[in-house]
């Protein structure tokens, strides 16, 4: 039976993103966090059967980054290593379907259908101008949730592959998607934007961030590929322009979406123009 909700809610379109440090132990080849994706299938069934739609874009974690960056696939063709990164990009694109086989067996066991769309079938170049007609994703049915993640998908010479960011999608999505009325960023090891990295003692919670203020971040380059948080500001900024509600939330505590969907409020980083 759907929970009840307080009558003031309006029903949601909520496009959500799956952290990869969230859903994958980002230190460990093709480790999964089972626990987070049975809480974030949990979390999709609940809001489906309160009437929100979902779309959900999740990262790579493990499942791409460390392959990627051992053969420099973020860098496109390089022609001393030209053999070893093809046989890279195969892999990791089996290995981004694998992972997201452990996302929709888990939806399913919830009670959710689901429709995935990997971009290396349907998209190509990188950044958030990358070609490819979304089409399919944005006219899902409202009770189905359209899958799509991070992935390396082919590019025009002479770069001929590189890394499609789940954030980058995100953008795309929220522009091109009618009446997404949230954009939730969920991470992995943080309540949301901090003012020093997470390690540091002194870091303290930014509940609400514009392009105007700076940050003091760190993007670990041993373990990502494609920009970490601060490719997540700017894509994050990017939607404001068209999405009202825009935040950086804990994955792990999954509450605080319900929350922030049925009260307007909870505990992370704003995002505004």
């Amino acid at each position: 039976m759907p929970h009840p909700l307080p009558e003031l809610i309006i029903m949601a379109h909520i496009l959500v993103k799956f952290g990869g440090g969230l859903i994958t132990d980002k230190s460990q080849l093709k480790v999964i966090n089972q626990e987070a994706i049975t809480e974030l299938s949990v979390l999709t069934h609940y809001l489906i059967e309160n009437g929100h739609q979902i779309t959900i874009v999740h990262g790579a974690g493990s499942f791409g980054h460390l392959k990627a960056k051992k053969w420099q696939i973020s860098e496109g063709h390089i022609s001393d290593i030209e053999k070893e990164q093809f046989v890279a990009v195969a892999a990791i694109r089996q290995d981004m379907r694998e992972l997201n086989s452990y996302i929709t067996q888990e939806l399913k066991i919830q009670g959710v259908e689901s429709i995935s769309f990997p971009p290396s079938n349907w998209a190509r170049g990188i950044g958030p101008n990358f070609k490819g007609s979304l089409a399919d994703i944005a006219n899902c049915m409202p009770n189905i949730v359209a899958i799509t993640f991070g992935d390396v998908v082919d590019c025009e010479e002479p770069r001929k592959f590189g890394i499609l960011s789940g954030d980058d999608l995100m953008v795309r999505l929220a522009k091109e998607i009618d009446g997404i009325t949230h954009c939730i960023f969920l991470l992995g090891d943080t309540e949301g934007l901090l003012t020093a990295p997470p390690s540091h003692p002194n870091s303290k919670l930014v509940p609400k961030w514009s392009r105007n203020l700076a940050i003091n971040g760190e993007h670990n380059t041993s373990e990502d590929v494609t920009g970490g948080i601060f490719l997540k500001l700017e894509s994050a900024a990017e939607i404001t322009q068209v999405v009202p509600n825009v935040w950086f939330l804990d994955g792990r505590k999954p509450n605080r979406v319900k929350e922030l969907i049925e009260t307007g409020h909870t505990k992370g980083t704003q995002i505004v123009p």
